[in-house]
């Protein structure tokens, strides 16, 4: 994977989860109790050999920059390659939207990256994966394409626009479209793309000065035609945060061990984060605690199932958490109840409140309320 360098979209339509992503990026979202949704791509990328990588910054940069800084957790703070951040495009006239604007104004960090392939990825995907196979399977297994895309096929419908392909029998894509939902059994493709670096520059490059918005719409389905794509299919667990919904299932579904396992525990394929050295849980007497992932930094006295507890939370006396994501210095105070619930960080939940969502929709509380 040495010649291949990488480029991180996060320019992920937020419109689904806005009550959590109003003000950072979607894949700055904290996930399973001590990650962040960029964590994921950065660490396939890492563990699959790549030196370089380009993060394309969103609109909302200031939690991506706290987390990552400099690259050193995932041994990307390096004097030559490493991590190069890709700012959005200077304003001026063009009013248009979309990330071919911004992948535009830094085409120049892949070619002159002296690779011979770009990764292009986005990062509101959870999977853990080796991309040396990928790249292997379309050098040798891709039937001769331009462009791999790697895709799972769908176990359950989703909310949310994604892209779902056809294929023949060789693996090679023919048929590519946008839908509004993702049904089950259908071939998602999971926002990752492999190509030569002049392929990319040339579907970027023709397609933006055409008038193009949009990499995946714009670029790559209406210019299907004019090139040979195949299609690696990704076996394992894989989560399209892309609404609060799917955000809510992803993150319980890490208390399932299998999936945890796969995600967490390959001993070759760990996921870094950025390091914070916090002391361990503190279990009260009258702590009780089922199925559920808590941080270090935590004090837990109360009632605990089904959750996930990020940093620094505090549950009281007589509280009960169940079925709730709590992120990071959230203050549930003595007997009070929460159920169904996600709350973003420092909330406080004053003492014998009940809050409670839906099973399978859960009640947001916005940064630093106080109920």
């Amino acid at each position: 994977m040495k010649q291949v360098v990488g480029i991180i979209n996060l320019q992920e339509d937020n419109s689904l989860i806005r009550e959590l992503a109003a003000t950072r990026a979607v894949e700055a979202l904290p996930f399973a109790g001590r990650y962040r949704l960029v964590d994921f791509a950065i660490s396939n990328m890492v563990n699959s050999g790549m030196s370089t990588v380009g993060l394309m910054l969103p609109d909302y940069s200031r939690a991506v920059l706290d987390h990552i800084r400099s690259g050193k957790d995932w041994d990307l703070a390096r004097r030559r390659e490493g991590l190069t951040y890709l700012p959005a495009a200077l304003p001026d006239n063009d009013s248009r939207k979309g990330d071919l604007k911004d992948i535009y104004a830094n085409l120049d960090f892949a070619e002159l990256s002296g690779k011979q392939f770009v990764l292009l990825t986005n990062a509101s995907y959870i999977y853990n994966i080796d991309f040396e196979k990928v790249l292997d399977f379309h050098i040798n297994g891709g039937g001769g394409a331009d462009i791999t895309m790697i895709y799972s096929v769908a176990t359950v419908d989703s909310d949310g626009k994604g892209v779902v392909i056809e294929t023949a029998d060789n693996g090679i894509v023919t048929d590519l479209a946008e839908v509004p939902g993702i049904k089950a059994g259908q071939k998602d493709v999971m926002g990752a793309y492999l190509m030569p670096v002049p392929t990319f520059a040339y579907l970027v490059r023709s397609t933006y000065e055409r008038g193009g918005q949009d990499f995946l719409l714009d670029a790559l389905i209406r210019h299907a035609g004019e090139f040979k794509i195949s299609a690696y299919e990704h076996k394992g667990y894989v989560a399209h945060i892309n609404s609060t919904a799917e955000y809510y299932a992803a993150n319980r579904d890490c208390l399932k061990p299998e999936v945890w396992e796969e995600l967490f525990m390959n001993p070759e394929r760990p996921i870094f984060t950025k390091v914070k050295d916090e002391v361990p849980v503190q279990y009260k007497e009258t702590a009780s605690v089922k199925n559920s992932l808590i941080a270090n930094g935590c004090e837990i006295s109360g009632t605990v199932e089904n959750s996930i507890i990020f940093r620094g939370v505090t549950v009281g006396k007589g509280a009960v958490v169940k079925d709730s994501i709590l992120m990071q210095r959230c203050d549930i105070q003595e007997g009070a109840r929460v159920e169904a619930v996600i709350c973003d960080k420092e909330v406080i939940v004053t003492k014998n409140r009940w809050l409670k969502g839906a099973e399978n929709y859960p009640y947001i509380v916005k940064k630093k309320a106080r109920i």
